[in-house]
């Protein structure tokens, strides 16, 4: 069988392998630029297939870069995968700051509808916040969640977007001055000073390492929204701490619900750029048609967060030659210094990380799954990079560190400020990240007719219908201004949100 010019794709004109883009039989002729290989085998849709003859401890190239060494003789028109392909080490280059031209500024600002906070951010969302100091408070605050719903507590405050309980399993057990209580800590603030929260109101037990007060009790001024605190010990037991926090939130609703949405610059959008169940077409459709649009929001002076250091290792170098100064670049090295520690340190390696979904989507190793997940933040410079949960200042493209565990990056990444997350996925996450909505972007075309109750665009038809990637790039762009201005996204309209609140936890539990 003679196949079409679309059934094989080459990334790189010095690449030495082509994706697969469907199923290919055992015997069938693969053409691609000139280049006619019989696959001797089934290979399946998504991954690699030898161009040229390849001898052991060759390279193997991707988009133009090494993804790996030969671990045996390939012919050309096998399947390259785990069996064959060998992880490689070497030293990068990392030419700090060589390659950070500005974007051109687009004159002609969009806008959209938003809540604008009294310290100058803009909420996509009018929430009310329900957040635990401690993990002994979690089930109370859903008792109080659970209370303020029976009694309908919201049903003569039609400008909130409903109540946002959000527990975790730390606070208590736990050094004072490690790096988790820091975590701990700029995420609970972050997510108490969040535009997306109209009021919040925190409880603690009381006895805990995280302590109320020192969260919030000198700082309530400076907080944007209303803020209540209260402990479970402090008001009399679960009971009246039921009562009173269901009256806490009649009150801070009754001044949540008066701000309304008003138009409002673009530029006040942060998006949270995450991916996760990545497949082999990942880095070919979805992630750099969300960098064409990250590209997009930078020019019009808004600000995109990368995150997940783990799985950029290995591409780190093209964000290093990206870096505003060298200085921002070294800030991203000592991160990927800090991971390779903090992995030693517990039995485990960040250079091989792939899940098996991933390596079932094609995808064989680390490097050549972050080439493709560094895709997501297009070309414009990096203007800094972030700890977790770190508030972010600086408008443009920034990184900040985290796991490449998707509930976890991005609860950083609100507590850093994200309004917005867009979420690319080829093999079918599921998942919402409240008070942010949550944009997911399907990177092939049968898992979107699969799953479309979960997938709020398909960036398949890149290669099923033959889209380039600055027309889906600009409808991703349309499509995050309209969930910004308040349409549901597919995981907002089932719910998602509560569960994926994630604080990373580092240290010892004592």
């Amino acid at each position: 069988m003679n196949l079409t010019i679309a059934s094989v794709l080459r990334l790189h004109p010095i690449d030495n392998i082509v994706i697969a883009l469907r199923d290919i039989l055992a015997g069938e002729l693969i053409s691609n630029h000139g280049v006619t290989v019989h696959a001797p085998s089934a290979v399946p849709k998504g991954h690699k297939i030898a161009s040229a003859p390849i001898s052991e401890g060759q390279n193997i190239l991707r988009y133009g870069q090494v993804i790996g060494q030969a671990s045996s003789v390939i012919l050309p028109g096998e399947h390259i995968h785990t069996h064959n392909l060998a992880m490689v080490d070497k030293e990068k280059k990392y030419l700090f700051a060589t390659s950070n031209a500005p974007l051109s500024k687009i004159e002609h600002d969009r806008t959209f509808l938003g809540y604008v906070r009294a310290d100058g951010k803009v909420g996509t969302r009018n929430y009310i916040g329900l957040l635990t100091s401690v993990n002994c408070s979690g089930s109370v605050v859903r008792f109080i969640a659970d209370a303020a719903e029976r009694r309908g507590l919201l049903n003569d405050f039609h400008n909130i977007d409903g109540i946002v309980p959000l527990v975790h399993g730390t606070g208590c057990g736990m050094s004072r001055s490690d790096e988790g209580y820091s975590n701990l800590f700029r995420t609970l603030s972050g997510y108490a000073r969040h535009p997306n929260f109209g009021g919040i109101l925190i409880v603690g037990l009381g006895c805990e390492v995280m302590q109320v007060d020192d969260l919030f009790g000198h700082r309530a001024t400076d907080l944007d929204g209303e803020l209540r605190c209260m402990t479970i010990q402090g008001s009399g037991g679960t009971r009246k701490t039921i009562e009173q926090g269901v009256n806490e939130l009649r009150g801070i609703a009754q001044i949540a619900n008066n701000v309304r949405r008003e138009r409002v610059s673009i530029s006040k959008l942060t998006i949270g750029l995450q991916c996760g169940g990545s497949d082999g077409f990942s880095g070919i459709t979805a992630n750099p048609a969300l960098g064409y649009s990250s590209d997009l929001l930078v020019r019009h002076g808004g600000t995109t967060i990368l995150s997940e250091t783990t799985e950029i290792y290995g591409a780190e170098h093209l964000l290093t030659r990206r870096a505003e100064t060298v200085e921002v670049g070294e800030k991203l090295i000592e991160r990927i210094r800090w991971w390779e520690d903090y992995a030693a340190r517990h039995g485990g390696e960040i250079n091989n990380n792939p899940s098996r979904g991933n390596i079932k989507g094609g995808l064989t190793n680390i490097l050549e799954k972050s080439l493709g997940a560094v895709a997501k933040s297009g070309t414009a410079p990096l203007r800094d990079v972030y700890k977790f949960g770190e508030i972010v200042t600086k408008n443009g493209f920034v990184f900040m560190d985290s796991p490449g565990f998707d509930p976890c990056s991005v609860t950083g990444q609100v507590a850093s400020g994200a309004n917005l997350i867009i979420f690319t996925t080829g093999r079918g996450s599921v998942s919402g990240y409240k008070p942010t909505p949550c944009i997911k972007l399907a990177t092939n075309s049968e898992m979107y007719a699969r799953m479309c109750d979960d997938m709020d665009l398909n960036c398949g038809d890149i290669i099923s219908e033959g889209r380039n990637i600055q027309e889906k790039g600009k409808e991703i762009f349309e499509l995050m201004i309209k969930v910004a201005s308040g349409k549901p996204s597919k995981s907002e309209a089932l719910g998602f949100g509560e569960v994926e609140f994630v604080p990373w936890q580092i240290g010892a539990v004592m």
